[in-house]
């Protein structure tokens, strides 16, 4: 995500600049595009926010001529989706592809197959595997889900106690949910004590969790998590960042107790929390007026690096009033090495702001922030992307080269190298 920013203001810095020697500002300023929305759930947020005239009018007071200082990170593609798992959980590109693969080989017609099922329960005829995986790739309505969950509880009831090792319907069916925006009828079969066992994995809850947060429904996807410690389905990383998400946007007392909880007993349990995890838990915190716990949790993040963390440590200086310490990593920042090969530290536009709220009653702070707040616009260094936009941002997949390195090169049936072709396939 910082590679995205960056890219898009390494051009732009230096034409604020040439600019400026060239005798000013143009007559007609570009001004940025509007901040981008982040959604209905803004409202339950604890910070108040300046709308982009405001923003712009702050621009043109404290440093002359930044509307036209370049700096377009507001273009960068951040924010276009809200759902925070990456394709590579999500799968929807490859479910669908499997759809069509198997309505192409289906032989026969796809109405002729729904209503041999449908006999075939009314028999009370045993349900097969592939017969339940073929009908969740044939599914394209209510009325077909409708069957897809008899099918369901009858083939469940058939295999409860052969459920190890076996094929997992759970991610297969929330996948197909979240095609059918029919989240409600999922989050219903997932706490269905006669379906327990059935979605018994990790990854069924998070693509849940995950639809829920897509359609601002953070009471039910609590609910599912929840309903996922109660089932004693083991958390993943991705739980983890799910959980605290919901918990950020609920912004609640109680949605801040249920966060903390979580993650002291991920920590005694030995477990390692991601980063992203850990800013979701200190947004939260700063939200709920708690910057000791919010400066608690951040001093635990292993490379606090980021974006999203250059932003928050900000905001923790500015709720404990180190304000001194606050415009230190200003110009730390402005003064630090501007190489274009060397990442630039990239801050908020909505946290900027705030501080300049929190330091306009010390002229002297005030003088050298306005100051260093112009440096920041003329190297390309600030974004209109509030926190809560840089928070629920969709992350890009991460490729791992270990399976080249972990590739066999031996046949397991004759014990004999693999040619070049089999290793190609």
């Amino acid at each position: 995500m910082e590679d995205a920013i960056l890219e898009h203001t390494k051009g732009n810095a230096g034409a604020g600049v040439a600019g400026r020697r060239g005798g000013g500002v143009e007559s007609t300023p570009r001004r940025p595009p509007p901040v981008p929305s982040v959604g209905a759930a803004l409202d339950n947020m604890a910070a108040a926010f300046r709308s982009p005239q405001q923003v712009l009018l702050l621009r043109s007071l404290v440093w002359p001529g930044v509307l036209d200082s370049g700096s377009t990170c507001c273009r960068c593609p951040l924010g276009a989706k809200r759902y925070l798992l990456t394709e590579n959980i999500m799968k929807l590109k490859e479910f669908q592809h499997k759809k069509v693969a198997v309505a192409c080989n289906l032989p026969g017609t796809k109405e002729t197959y729904l209503r041999n099922l449908e006999e075939k329960l009314t028999q009370n005829k045993l349900i097969l595997k592939e017969e339940l995986r073929t009908l969740l790739h044939l599914c394209e309505s209510r009325d077909d889900m409708e069957l897809a969950k008899n099918v369901i509880y009858r083939y469940h009831a058939e295999n409860r106690n052969m459920t190890v090792g076996e094929y997992k319907f759970g991610p297969l069916f929330m996948r197909l949910c979240y095609e059918l925006d029919l989240e409600e009828s999922a989050v219903e079969l997932i706490k269905d004590q006669h379906l327990r066992g059935f979605f018994s994995d990790c990854t069924s809850f998070n693509i849940l969790m995950d639809t829920l947060f897509i359609k601002g429904k953070y009471k039910s996807a609590l609910e599912v998590m929840i309903e996922m410690k109660n089932q004693d389905v083991k958390f993943s990383k991705d739980t983890y960042v799910l959980a605290f998400a919901v918990c950020y946007k609920l912004n609640s007392p109680e949605s801040f107790k249920i966060c903390t909880t979580l993650r002291e007993e991920a920590l005694i349990k030995g477990e390692v929390l991601s980063r992203r995890a850990s800013c979701f838990a200190v947004a939260l915190a700063l939200n709920q007026n708690q910057p000791a716990k919010a400066l608690s949790i951040f001093s635990q993040i292993m490379k606090p690096e980021s974006i999203i963390c250059t932003n928050l440590n900000i905001m923790i200086h500015v709720q404990s009033n180190m304000l001194k310490a606050l415009i230190e990593i200003l110009k730390d920042a402005t003064e630090g090495n501007l190489s274009r090969f060397v990442k630039k530290h990239v801050f908020s536009e909505e946290v900027l702001v705030k501080v300049r709220e929190k330091v306009k009653h010390v002229p002297a702070l005030l003088a050298k922030f306005d100051e260093l707040y112009g440096k920041l616009h003329v190297n390309g260094q600030v974004t209109t992307y509030s926190l809560d936009a840089l928070l629920c941002h969709t992350p890009r997949d991460v490729k791992s080269h270990m399976g080249l390195l972990n590739k066999r090169t031996v046949s397991r049936r004759t014990f004999q190298p693999l040619s070049q072709s089999l290793w190609a396939e």
